[in-house]
């Protein structure tokens, strides 16, 4: 990792100046995948993989931002037209600046350097960190208070309207609320959570399958789309249902005649996934890893078979894993076609875990894979003082 020592260097040597320091994680899903846009119930923990940015007050009202991964500069005045999306790395703390605007927040002119440890395209949320650690750094340059709540619904509608992506507020949400040793429970209706212990016993393996399709962006638009037509159709017969949170297995099967083959597979999924999230919370305040492992092995299918985001690379991953010692569940974590797996591993076996898989998964793919032994970790916040 790089760390906050590095940051204020290069910062230092890049405009002149003293900075302030921010870090945002990155995330992993442990269940519950694509319910957070349909009001339903997910786990997701923060991780310590941390998006930073170091940013200085300017005096001429631009904000200059600086990619340290991407070695590219860009400049926005927000003075002059509102700045308009480039499809590139900068669309997001440009979108996040651009929201704290609207909201009536001041925006001064700032340097910002950014520099993240999230890997990118791997499912594990670096885009909502950038957010985060962005809306922190602003907010508290221009003297503004916040509370995280805001701030997660301000990042989630600049990648929305900015960036293009219907994303769910999950993933900002969990940057800004995570926990160290604790995965939420979070209520993607009510935007409240709950803390669950993951026991020292188990660790949280992460395996990139350092693949990520390009359809990846206009299917999740589909899905959820997908996910909207059928509260539409089921609407006509469940009066007041807002989302598919609201609907049961049993409604769902007595209606599937007004739903396409396809929108019944899609709400299908949502419909047991949530079910599933909330039974896997359960196994965890028992103390039932293996219960929590089996509801992960029937998430996989139902992303694999009914909500098809899966991929060849990903049901490779999740098969090599299920082959090794230690293994409680594995399934893809993120929006699917490509990224990464999350693993729950007997904290006896992950090193050989990650061996096995790395030799295995390259010998069938000629890829070599990333693989991180992770614990929960705390939200984001100001860089530590012991590291600035």
């Amino acid at each position: 990792m790089t760390g906050c020592p590095a940051i204020l260097d290069r910062f230092r040597a890049r405009f002149g100046a003293e900075p302030h320091i921010y870090r945002a994680p990155g995330r992993v899903n442990l269940i519950g995948e694509h319910t957070d846009y349909n009001d339903g119930f997910a786990m997701p923990a923060a991780i310590e993989f941390y998006c930073w940015i170091a940013i200085s007050a300017r005096n001429d009202g631009k904000l200059h931002l600086y990619s340290e991964e991407f070695r590219s500069a860009v400049e926005v005045d927000f003075s002059a037209a509102p700045p308009q999306p480039s499809k590139t790395w900068s669309d997001y703390p440009v979108g996040v600046a651009l929201q704290l605007k609207q909201a009536g927040f001041p925006i001064r002119g700032t340097n910002l350097l950014i520099e993240s440890e999230v890997p990118m395209g791997a499912g594990l949320s670096s885009s909502a960190a950038i957010e985060v650690a962005t809306a922190l750094a602003l907010t508290d340059s221009s003297g503004s208070s916040l509370d995280r709540l805001q701030l997660a619904r301000l990042c989630q509608k600049a990648e929305n309207e900015f960036v293009g992506a219907r994303v769910g507020i999950m993933d900002q949400f969990v940057s800004l609320h995570g926990q160290a040793d604790h995965a939420l429970l979070l209520d993607c209706r009510a935007l409240s959570f709950e803390s669950l212990l993951i026991p020292d016993s188990v660790k949280l393996v992460i395996c990139n399958t350092m693949v990520k399709h390009e359809l990846a962006s206009s299917e999740y638009n589909r899905r959820r789309a997908d996910c909207e037509e059928a509260v539409r159709r089921l609407a006509t017969v469940l009066p007041g249902i807002r989302a598919l949170r609201d609907v049961t297995l049993e409604q769902l099967e007595k209606h599937r005649n007004l739903l396409s083959d396809i929108v019944f597979k899609r709400a299908l999924h949502i419909v047991t996934e949530n079910t599933r999230v909330l039974d896997s919370a359960e196994a965890l305040r028992s103390g039932d890893i293996m219960r929590f492992g089996t509801r992960m092995a029937e998430s996989h299918r139902s992303l694999r078979d009914l909500y098809e985001v899966s991929c060849r690379e990903l049901d490779l991953m999740v098969d090599l894993a299920t082959q090794q010692k230690g293994v409680h569940g594995s399934r893809m974590t993120g929006g699917g076609f490509g990224g990464a797996t999350i693993n729950l591993v007997d904290a006896h076996y992950a090193a050989e875990f990650r061996e096995k898989m790395a030799k295995s998964y390259q010998k069938e793919t000629g890829l070599q894979p990333q693989i991180y032994i992770c614990r929960p970790a705390a939200g984001a916040g100001p860089a530590p003082s012991s590291r600035a």
